[in-house]
Protein backbone atom coordinates (compact mmCIF):
# COMPACT_ATOMS: atom_id res chain seq x y z
CA UNK A 1 0.00 0.00 0.00
CA UNK A 2 1.29 3.48 -0.86
CA UNK A 3 1.46 6.24 1.74
CA UNK A 4 -1.34 8.11 0.00
CA UNK A 5 -3.62 5.05 0.07
CA UNK A 6 -2.98 4.56 3.77
CA UNK A 7 -3.55 8.24 4.50
CA UNK A 8 -6.72 8.67 2.51
CA UNK A 9 -8.17 5.56 4.17
CA UNK A 10 -7.80 7.18 7.61
CA UNK A 11 -9.99 10.18 6.82
CA UNK A 12 -13.14 9.11 8.72
CA UNK A 13 -11.16 8.91 11.97
CA UNK A 14 -9.37 12.19 11.27
CA UNK A 15 -12.65 13.97 10.56
CA UNK A 16 -14.20 12.69 13.78
CA UNK A 17 -11.26 13.98 15.79
CA UNK A 18 -11.21 17.37 14.05
CA UNK A 19 -14.94 17.84 14.65
CA UNK A 20 -14.42 17.08 18.34
CA UNK A 21 -11.67 19.71 18.53
CA UNK A 22 -13.64 22.43 16.79
CA UNK A 23 -15.19 23.75 20.00
CA UNK A 24 -11.85 23.91 21.80
CA UNK A 25 -10.21 25.71 18.87
CA UNK A 26 -13.13 28.05 18.28
CA UNK A 27 -11.51 30.99 20.08
CA UNK A 28 -8.80 31.29 17.39
CA UNK A 29 -11.03 30.58 14.39
CA UNK A 30 -13.12 33.30 12.67
CA UNK A 31 -15.89 34.67 14.88
CA UNK A 32 -19.37 35.51 13.57
CA UNK A 33 -19.41 38.92 11.93
CA UNK A 34 -15.67 39.11 11.24
CA UNK A 35 -14.55 40.01 7.75
CA UNK A 36 -12.23 37.16 6.85
CA UNK A 37 -9.82 36.08 4.12
CA UNK A 38 -8.80 32.42 3.87
CA UNK A 39 -5.55 31.73 2.04
CA UNK A 40 -3.44 28.80 0.94
CA UNK A 41 -1.46 27.36 -1.95
CA UNK A 42 -2.39 24.44 -4.19
CA UNK A 43 -4.73 22.07 -2.38
CA UNK A 44 -4.97 24.44 0.59
CA UNK A 45 -6.16 27.22 -1.72
CA UNK A 46 -8.99 25.04 -3.00
CA UNK A 47 -9.97 24.13 0.56
CA UNK A 48 -9.97 27.87 1.26
CA UNK A 49 -12.43 28.38 -1.61
CA UNK A 50 -14.76 25.77 -0.15
CA UNK A 51 -14.48 27.11 3.40
CA UNK A 52 -15.09 30.71 2.32
CA UNK A 53 -18.26 29.77 0.44
CA UNK A 54 -19.50 27.74 3.40
CA UNK A 55 -18.91 30.59 5.84
CA UNK A 56 -20.69 33.18 3.71
CA UNK A 57 -23.51 30.73 3.04
CA UNK A 58 -23.92 30.30 6.78
CA UNK A 59 -24.22 34.11 7.11
CA UNK A 60 -21.20 34.23 9.44
CA UNK A 61 -19.62 37.17 7.65
CA UNK A 62 -18.04 38.30 4.41
CA UNK A 63 -15.35 35.78 3.49
CA UNK A 64 -12.89 35.76 0.58
CA UNK A 65 -10.42 33.12 -0.59
CA UNK A 66 -7.06 33.81 -2.21
CA UNK A 67 -3.95 32.04 -3.32
CA UNK A 68 -1.39 33.31 -0.81
CA UNK A 69 0.66 34.85 -3.61
CA UNK A 70 -2.34 36.88 -4.81
CA UNK A 71 -3.50 38.37 -1.52
CA UNK A 72 -4.80 41.96 -1.93
CA UNK A 73 -2.92 43.88 0.75
CA UNK A 74 -5.03 46.97 0.11
CA UNK A 75 -8.13 45.32 1.56
CA UNK A 76 -9.02 45.39 5.24
CA UNK A 77 -9.86 42.15 7.07
CA UNK A 78 -10.54 41.37 10.71
CA UNK A 79 -8.72 38.06 10.40
CA UNK A 80 -6.71 36.14 7.82
CA UNK A 81 -6.85 32.36 8.11
CA UNK A 82 -4.00 30.45 6.43
CA UNK A 83 -4.12 26.74 5.61
CA UNK A 84 -0.65 25.18 5.34
CA UNK A 85 0.07 21.50 5.85
CA UNK A 86 3.85 21.87 5.94
CA UNK A 87 4.10 25.21 7.73
CA UNK A 88 7.04 26.05 5.46
CA UNK A 89 5.48 27.29 2.21
CA UNK A 90 7.23 30.51 1.22
CA UNK A 91 4.19 32.43 -0.04
CA UNK A 92 2.21 31.71 3.13
CA UNK A 93 5.07 32.66 5.46
CA UNK A 94 5.70 35.88 3.53
CA UNK A 95 2.01 36.80 3.75
CA UNK A 96 1.77 36.15 7.47
CA UNK A 97 4.96 38.09 8.07
CA UNK A 98 3.68 41.12 6.20
CA UNK A 99 0.42 41.07 8.17
CA UNK A 100 2.12 40.79 11.57
CA UNK A 101 0.92 43.61 13.80
CA UNK A 102 -1.63 44.79 11.19
CA UNK A 103 -4.22 42.03 10.90
CA UNK A 104 -4.98 39.12 13.24
CA UNK A 105 -3.87 35.84 11.68
CA UNK A 106 -4.58 32.17 12.35
CA UNK A 107 -2.75 29.27 10.73
CA UNK A 108 -4.01 25.69 10.48
CA UNK A 109 -1.06 23.34 10.04
CA UNK A 110 0.05 19.75 10.53
CA UNK A 111 3.56 20.29 11.88
CA UNK A 112 4.22 22.19 15.14
CA UNK A 113 7.98 22.35 14.48
CA UNK A 114 7.91 24.70 11.51
CA UNK A 115 8.30 28.46 10.93
CA UNK A 116 4.56 29.13 10.73
CA UNK A 117 4.39 28.77 14.52
CA UNK A 118 6.35 31.99 14.90
CA UNK A 119 4.70 34.18 12.28
CA UNK A 120 0.98 33.53 12.85
CA UNK A 121 -0.76 35.11 15.84
CA UNK A 122 -2.73 31.91 16.53
CA UNK A 123 -2.13 28.34 15.35
CA UNK A 124 -4.27 25.21 15.17
CA UNK A 125 -2.14 22.06 14.88
CA UNK A 126 -3.75 19.00 13.29
CA UNK A 127 -0.69 16.79 13.68
CA UNK A 128 -2.80 13.64 13.69
CA UNK A 129 -3.66 14.41 10.04
CA UNK A 130 -0.08 14.96 8.86
CA UNK A 131 1.08 12.99 5.82
CA UNK A 132 4.19 11.38 4.36
CA UNK A 133 2.92 11.56 0.80
CA UNK A 134 3.57 14.62 -1.32
CA UNK A 135 -0.03 14.38 -2.55
CA UNK A 136 -2.38 15.86 0.06
CA UNK A 137 -5.50 13.95 1.07
CA UNK A 138 -6.36 13.72 4.75
CA UNK A 139 -4.85 16.98 5.99
CA UNK A 140 -6.82 19.04 3.50
CA UNK A 141 -10.15 17.37 4.20
CA UNK A 142 -9.53 17.35 7.95
CA UNK A 143 -8.81 21.09 7.96
CA UNK A 144 -12.03 21.68 6.04
CA UNK A 145 -13.91 19.43 8.46
CA UNK A 146 -12.60 21.51 11.37
CA UNK A 147 -13.99 24.64 9.71
CA UNK A 148 -17.30 22.97 8.81
CA UNK A 149 -17.71 21.85 12.41
CA UNK A 150 -16.81 25.34 13.64
CA UNK A 151 -19.72 26.61 11.52
CA UNK A 152 -22.06 23.90 12.84
CA UNK A 153 -22.20 22.23 9.42
CA UNK A 154 -20.58 18.88 10.24
CA UNK A 155 -22.63 15.82 11.18
CA UNK A 156 -21.91 12.15 11.83
CA UNK A 157 -23.49 11.34 8.47
CA UNK A 158 -20.52 12.98 6.73
CA UNK A 159 -18.19 10.46 8.38
CA UNK A 160 -20.55 7.63 7.50
CA UNK A 161 -20.48 8.76 3.87
CA UNK A 162 -16.68 8.80 3.94
CA UNK A 163 -16.65 5.20 5.10
CA UNK A 164 -19.03 4.35 2.27
CA UNK A 165 -16.75 6.14 -0.20
CA UNK A 166 -13.86 3.97 0.98
CA UNK A 167 -15.78 0.69 0.96
CA UNK A 168 -17.76 0.76 -2.29
CA UNK A 169 -16.15 -0.12 -5.64
CA UNK A 170 -15.39 2.71 -8.04
CA UNK A 171 -17.68 2.94 -11.08
CA UNK A 172 -16.76 0.25 -13.58
CA UNK A 173 -14.62 1.36 -16.51
CA UNK A 174 -13.83 4.78 -15.07
CA UNK A 175 -10.09 4.12 -14.80
CA UNK A 176 -9.88 3.73 -18.59
CA UNK A 177 -11.18 7.21 -19.42
CA UNK A 178 -8.68 9.62 -20.96
CA UNK A 179 -10.11 12.87 -19.58
CA UNK A 180 -11.97 13.83 -16.39
CA UNK A 181 -14.01 16.95 -15.67
CA UNK A 182 -15.20 17.82 -12.17
CA UNK A 183 -18.10 20.17 -11.50
CA UNK A 184 -19.33 21.91 -8.37
CA UNK A 185 -21.76 24.54 -7.14
CA UNK A 186 -21.26 26.96 -4.26
CA UNK A 187 -18.80 25.49 -1.78
CA UNK A 188 -18.24 22.40 -3.90
CA UNK A 189 -16.57 24.42 -6.68
CA UNK A 190 -13.47 24.37 -4.47
CA UNK A 191 -13.83 20.61 -4.09
CA UNK A 192 -14.13 20.22 -7.87
CA UNK A 193 -10.92 22.21 -8.31
CA UNK A 194 -9.19 19.97 -5.77
CA UNK A 195 -10.52 16.82 -7.45
CA UNK A 196 -8.99 17.91 -10.72
CA UNK A 197 -5.68 18.72 -9.04
CA UNK A 198 -5.59 15.35 -7.28
CA UNK A 199 -5.99 13.49 -10.56
CA UNK A 200 -3.27 15.57 -12.21
CA UNK A 201 -0.80 15.18 -9.35
CA UNK A 202 -1.20 11.47 -8.66
CA UNK A 203 -1.96 10.07 -12.12
CA UNK A 204 -0.87 12.75 -14.63
CA UNK A 205 -4.44 12.80 -15.95
CA UNK A 206 -5.95 15.43 -18.22
CA UNK A 207 -8.50 17.04 -15.95
CA UNK A 208 -10.56 20.21 -15.77
CA UNK A 209 -12.88 21.73 -13.16
CA UNK A 210 -15.67 24.29 -13.43
CA UNK A 211 -18.71 25.72 -11.68
CA UNK A 212 -21.43 23.44 -12.99
CA UNK A 213 -23.44 26.15 -14.77
CA UNK A 214 -20.30 27.22 -16.65
CA UNK A 215 -19.84 23.79 -18.22
CA UNK A 216 -22.30 24.58 -21.01
CA UNK A 217 -20.36 27.74 -21.89
CA UNK A 218 -17.62 26.06 -23.89
CA UNK A 219 -16.06 23.23 -21.85
CA UNK A 220 -18.71 20.69 -22.86
CA UNK A 221 -17.22 20.86 -26.37
CA UNK A 222 -14.38 18.50 -25.34
CA UNK A 223 -16.78 15.85 -24.03
CA UNK A 224 -16.70 12.55 -25.92
CA UNK A 225 -17.21 8.84 -25.37
CA UNK A 226 -13.75 8.62 -23.81
CA UNK A 227 -14.34 11.27 -21.12
CA UNK A 228 -16.04 11.38 -17.74
CA UNK A 229 -17.85 14.25 -16.02
CA UNK A 230 -18.21 13.99 -12.23
CA UNK A 231 -20.66 16.22 -10.36
CA UNK A 232 -19.87 17.02 -6.71
CA UNK A 233 -23.20 17.99 -5.18
CA UNK A 234 -26.58 18.54 -6.82
CA UNK A 235 -26.45 19.06 -10.57
CA UNK A 236 -28.27 21.84 -12.45
CA UNK A 237 -31.43 20.61 -14.10
CA UNK A 238 -30.85 19.04 -17.50
CA UNK A 239 -27.05 19.00 -17.35
CA UNK A 240 -26.71 15.25 -16.85
CA UNK A 241 -28.82 14.57 -19.94
CA UNK A 242 -26.75 17.00 -21.99
CA UNK A 243 -23.51 15.30 -20.98
CA UNK A 244 -24.88 11.82 -21.62
CA UNK A 245 -26.03 12.93 -25.07
CA UNK A 246 -22.37 13.49 -26.00
CA UNK A 247 -21.59 9.86 -25.18
CA UNK A 248 -19.54 10.79 -22.12
CA UNK A 249 -19.79 9.07 -18.74
CA UNK A 250 -21.79 11.09 -16.19
CA UNK A 251 -21.03 10.47 -12.51
CA UNK A 252 -23.52 12.00 -10.10
CA UNK A 253 -22.15 12.27 -6.59
CA UNK A 254 -24.74 10.96 -4.14
CA UNK A 255 -22.66 11.16 -0.96
CA UNK A 256 -21.74 14.26 1.01
CA UNK A 257 -19.49 16.21 -1.39
CA UNK A 258 -16.46 15.89 0.89
CA UNK A 259 -16.93 12.12 0.87
CA UNK A 260 -17.23 12.27 -2.92
CA UNK A 261 -13.78 13.86 -2.92
CA UNK A 262 -12.52 10.75 -1.12
CA UNK A 263 -13.85 8.67 -4.02
CA UNK A 264 -11.90 10.89 -6.43
CA UNK A 265 -8.76 10.42 -4.35
CA UNK A 266 -9.22 6.67 -4.72
CA UNK A 267 -9.72 7.07 -8.46
CA UNK A 268 -6.49 9.05 -8.73
CA UNK A 269 -4.59 6.21 -7.04
CA UNK A 270 -6.29 3.60 -9.23
CA UNK A 271 -5.47 5.46 -12.45
CA UNK A 272 -1.87 5.90 -11.28
CA UNK A 273 -1.60 2.16 -10.66
CA UNK A 274 -3.07 1.38 -14.09
CA UNK A 275 -0.44 3.64 -15.68
CA UNK A 276 2.47 2.27 -13.66
CA UNK A 277 2.96 5.48 -11.68
CA UNK A 278 3.88 5.97 -8.02
CA UNK A 279 1.34 8.39 -6.53
CA UNK A 280 3.65 9.00 -3.55
CA UNK A 281 6.26 10.53 -5.86
CA UNK A 282 4.54 12.75 -8.42
CA UNK A 283 6.92 14.20 -10.96
CA UNK A 284 8.30 17.71 -10.46
CA UNK A 285 6.55 18.06 -7.08
CA UNK A 286 7.75 18.36 -3.48
CA UNK A 287 5.90 18.33 -0.17
CA UNK A 288 6.34 22.08 0.21
CA UNK A 289 7.31 24.86 -2.18
CA UNK A 290 10.19 26.73 -0.55
CA UNK A 291 11.58 29.58 -2.63
CA UNK A 292 15.13 30.87 -2.17
CA UNK A 293 15.95 34.59 -2.53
Amino acid sequence: MTHVEDELSSQPECWTRAAAEATEQGRVLPAPGERVAIVGCGTSYFMAQAAAALREGAEEGETDAFAASEFPYGRAYDRVLALTRSGTTTEVLDLLGRLKGRTRTTAVTADPDTPVMGVADDVVVLDFADERSVVQTRFATTALTLLRAHLGLHTDSVVDDARTALAEPLPEGLVDRIQFTFLGRGWTVGLANEAGLKMREASLSWTEAYPAMEYRHGPISITTRSTATWMLGRAPEGLADQVRATGARWIQGELDPLAELVRVQRLAVAVAAARGLDPDRPRHLTRSVILTP
